[in-house]
């Protein structure tokens, strides 16, 4: 196995652990943010907030920070509060799908590596 390669096959996953872990900051942002939304849902006054998940990671791989705003065309209460429990709850579920996406992705990218660096990845 070539210095080349190795050198290649760390630079590529190098890449993708860098958008991977971006990705899993977001996640991480939005996570704080509907716990935040359901630890408010009896708050009088309290809005929704949220990012927009996909320009947020288009700007992540920028590297700016999210941009949380408060979510729009949600039934608002009596009291003005408009946290909908079913949609923080779906949002919950969706981040944890989606945090383990990414973390397979990363043990298939570690271990796509550690064979290529053992010589399994190799034709010779």
């Amino acid at each position: 196995m070539s210095a080349r390669y190795v050198q290649v096959t760390c630079s590529m996953v190098e890449r993708v652990a860098a958008d991977t872990e971006r990705y899993m900051s977001l996640l991480s942002v939005r996570q704080k943010l509907v716990a935040s939304n359901i630890a408010n849902a009896d708050t009088p006054g309290y809005h929704t907030k949220d990012i927009n998940f996909q320009e947020e990671f288009q700007n992540a791989i920028s590297g700016t920070n999210p941009t949380v705003v408060e979510t729009q065309g949600l039934y608002m209460k009596n009291d003005g509060n408009n946290v909908n429990m079913d949609r923080e709850m779906r949002l919950l579920s969706e981040n944890d799908m989606r945090f383990s996406l990414a973390s397979n992705l990363v043990r298939s990218e570690l271990k796509s590596v550690r064979l290529a660096l053992d010589g399994g990845g190799s034709q010779s």
